[in-house]
């Protein structure tokens, strides 16, 4: 067990140093990773709700800092390139990432042309309400089917630790980034647009 979580802080630690240098970015995963904590709760009691306030909210504002805040160029702290950091990027890098969310906006679409969704669902839906409770399924089953998709795409690009470390660290991630996040907001205030290098973990 010491090793799994040895490559659990590793990989914490690697998403942090090569992903998480702006404090909007810091700031915008603490708003995301309070809204996951609260559709963790909802899942259980409106998974309507939970499906479509964490896809549409709080998984969109995580990437919003990854795509239009986070820094592109050479990192000097790391010594890597963007273009390295993407190649070795564990789960989703952000070519992945515009892959999923393009089929994530492609569902709605689709069931609203194909109201069974080609036939996932018996009888098409009826009315706005119907509508939005078979497309929280849709998103539901593509967030759990992303997930394990990656998981098990890493027992075979890496090794069966690595994606069971993966599928753990994404699922624990709301907890652990309100911890490492919660002065990013202070941080930003005090004019500090991007976190100190650090050299080591």
């Amino acid at each position: 067990m010491r090793g799994f979580f040895d490559a659990l802080s590793e990989q914490r630690w690697d998403d942090h140093r090569y992903y998480h240098h702006s404090r909007i970015n810091q700031s915008l995963h603490l708003v995301s990773a309070i809204s996951f904590v609260v559709t963790y709760v909802l899942l259980f009691t409106h998974p309507v709700v939970a499906a479509l306030f964490g896809w549409t909210f709080a998984m969109c504002i995580r990437q919003v800092g990854h795509f239009f805040f986070e820094p592109k160029g050479y990192d000097d702290a790391n010594q890597a390139t963007h273009e390295y950091k993407e190649k070795v990027k564990v789960g989703y890098n952000l070519r992945r990432k515009v892959i999923l969310h393009a089929v994530w906006g492609l569902t709605p679409l689709l069931l609203y042309i194909q109201p069974t969704f080609f036939g996932v669902f018996k009888a098409p839906y009826v009315g706005l309400t119907g509508y939005l409770q078979d497309l929280s399924q849709i998103w539901i089953a593509l967030a759990a089917g992303a997930l394990l998709f990656r998981t098990i795409h890493l027992f075979f690009l890496r090794d069966v630790k690595t994606g069971l470390v993966w599928f753990t660290k994404i699922l624990t991630d709301p907890f652990h980034d309100i911890m490492l996040y919660h002065k990013a907001p202070l941080y930003l205030l005090r004019g500090e647009l991007v976190e100190p290098s650090k050299q080591t973990a």
